[in-house]
């Protein structure tokens, strides 16, 4: 006999879930309810839209109602909300937003796919006509037109995630001057605050004006423009704002149904994605899952978890035991010329969750180039790894470069869904070839470096030591070329190129704790192992080398 599934919601989660399903399962009546007009396009392309990146809209619609129907005959009805559950009886109530009419539907499998909404929050103001946000393609729609009609040349974005920062590149692409508030001290919460310098920079750089440690108090209208008052007591002004300050799921219609949520209104689901009740799945932004790193339970909005979801739920219905493993939170963005990407957990969390250094997890910060240095067009990479004092466990990784980051990430990303460890990255085998990569792989490089640190035969400083050294107690030793630090250079610092180090270690001082500088950090080592081999007692790295502290120090 045949079963009746109804799933709410499209896009990433509830589509797939409906495609899986009808691969698994030819004889059960599909309907697929969504309250917008495009049941399943490519959100994570609306940026790129409004930017002209990506001119033709159609692009961005990846199944129609239409298709759907015919490829895989799913009854898939758009501008129809779903506003009641009557799980005792096992109906739902349906307004058609077209014609305000309601009608009831009986369901023996429901699926709740409905997503995530931008957070709104109550600022005096907030509700101006110059004040968009971005989440569908309605509102790609509506700002491409706005900007267009009203030849606007400036924007202020208030958020610095994935979407602000995709906004800032995306309306810069198209020549507007651009502001982005953040009320953190650092744009991309996912990376850790040194790490979050590069991109800083690249924003900067870039002609993006960033006002950071600073939120909105309220917005102020006039007849032509938006006055943006910060926090600080600053006013911009300008004629379009985006809201990017994140995202809250679409749990309205579960809580009424009574099925059992979490404290930020996430349906609390299990590993097959049953919800508290077992006739109910849900999947995709909506859904708390588990942290795959610490197994805590949190939300994490990201659309191939909830295409993986999809599949899972419809795997289950399908009468398979499949079940969802977690999320790792894997993630990358464009921003202009440089790509920043991360995976598993980071420092500032490890620390949260009572973490210390040295005792229950080690870090390395190292730069590497893109492919062979001698090939042209290598550019370097600023690689961040977390890992266990045994280097039996990675805890996560953050990347930032121009090229070659997204497949370093991945490949540690994999790794440690594998169970892998460090010892493992130091024997991954990689193709490899001049223009592609070096003999030794970034990704190999990094489990190197950290056995080293494990095995005590380098020690590195924090990115910020310089800040906090004492001079008194403490020697600076930049091991470059004189010609280098002609360029750029601590000018406290004492410069012994390393060729001459053996040469000349009577100038250092063994009672001061040494920290050395190269350029990126591989003489530095080698000079490091020199030092320690003839007795000195207390030698350090700086992390990156010169080019790091540039990048983390850029103004």
């Amino acid at each position: 006999m045949s079963k009746k599934v109804i799933i709410v919601g499209g896009v990433a989660g509830g589509a797939s879930t409906a495609a899986r399903l009808r691969r698994l399962d030819e004889s059960s009546h599909i309907i697929l309810f969504e309250r917008g007009k495009y049941v399943s396009y490519a959100n994570c392309g609306l940026p790129y839209h409004v930017g002209d990146v990506i001119p033709r809209r159609d692009t961005l619609l990846l199944q129609t109602p239409e298709s759907l129907k015919s490829k895989f005959n799913i009854d898939v009805r758009i501008q129809q909300e779903v506003i009641s559950i009557d799980r005792e009886n096992k109906t739902i109530t349906v307004k058609n937003l077209a014609t305000s009419q309601e009608s009831v539907e009986s369901y023996d499998t429901l699926v709740l796919a409905t997503g995530s909404s931008p957070i709104i929050p109550n600022i005096p103001g907030i509700h101006s006509k110059f004040i968009f946000s971005l989440w569908t393609v309605d509102d790609a729609d509506r700002i491409r037109q706005y900007i267009r009609q009203n030849k606007i040349n400036d924007a202020v974005i208030i958020g610095g995630g994935f979407i602000g920062v995709e906004m800032a590149e995306n309306l810069r692409q198209l020549g507007m001057a651009v502001s982005l508030v953040e009320m953190l001290n650092q744009v991309m919460a996912p990376f850790d605050f040194e790490m979050a310098q590069l991109i800083h920079k690249t924003l900067e750089k870039n002609g993006v004006s960033l006002y950071l440690g600073n939120g909105v108090t309220s917005f102020t209208e006039t007849d032509e423009s938006i006055l943006v008052n910060l926090s600080d007591g600053k006013q911009l002004t300008t004629r379009l704002v985006i809201l990017a300050i994140g995202v809250k799921p679409n749990s309205d219609l579960a809580r009424s149904a009574g099925l059992a949520m979490n404290a930020r209104g996430g349906i609390v689901v299990d590993k097959a994605l049953r919800t508290s009740d077992p006739n109910i799945y849900a999947v995709g932004d909506v859904i708390e899952v588990e942290d795959f790193i610490n197994k805590g339970k949190t939300m994490i909005p990201l659309a191939g978890p909830a295409n993986k979801q999809g599949r899972i739920a419809a795997n289950n219905i399908a009468g398979e035991n499949d079940q969802y493993q977690g999320t790792q939170g894997s993630a990358i963005v464009k921003i202009f010329d440089l790509c920043a990407a991360n995976t598993g957990t980071n420092e500032k969390t490890l620390l949260k969750n009572g973490f210390v250094k040295g005792k229950d997890y080690e870090k390395i910060i190292i730069l590497q180039n893109s492919h062979a240095s001698y090939y042209p067009g290598a550019s370097p990479m600023a690689i961040k790894l977390l890992f266990s004092t045994d280097g039996n466990k990675i805890f996560g990784a953050q990347i930032i470069g121009k090229e070659g980051v997204d497949k370093r990430i991945d490949t540690i990303g994999t790794a440690i869904r594998l169970g892998g460890t460090i010892w493992d990255l130091k024997s991954l085998e990689f193709a490899y070839a001049p223009p592609f990569s070096s003999a030794k792989d970034p990704v190999n490089m990094a489990g190197f470096v950290a056995e080293n640190v494990l095995k005590s035969r380098v020690f590195f400083t924090e990115w910020d030591i310089v800040e906090h050294y004492d001079p008194k107690k403490t020697l600076l030793l930049d091991v470059r070329e004189e010609a280098e630090c002609q360029i750029y250079a601590l000018p406290e610092a004492l410069n012994i190129p390393l060729g001459q180090l053996r040469s000349r270690l009577s100038e250092i001082d063994k009672e001061k704790e040494i920290i050395i500088f190269c350029a990126m950090g591989v003489r530095a080592y080698n000079a490091a192992r020199i030092l320690m081999a003839n007795g000195f007692q207390n030698v350090k790295v700086y992390p990156g080398g010169m080019k790091f502290f540039r990048a983390t120090h850029y103004k």
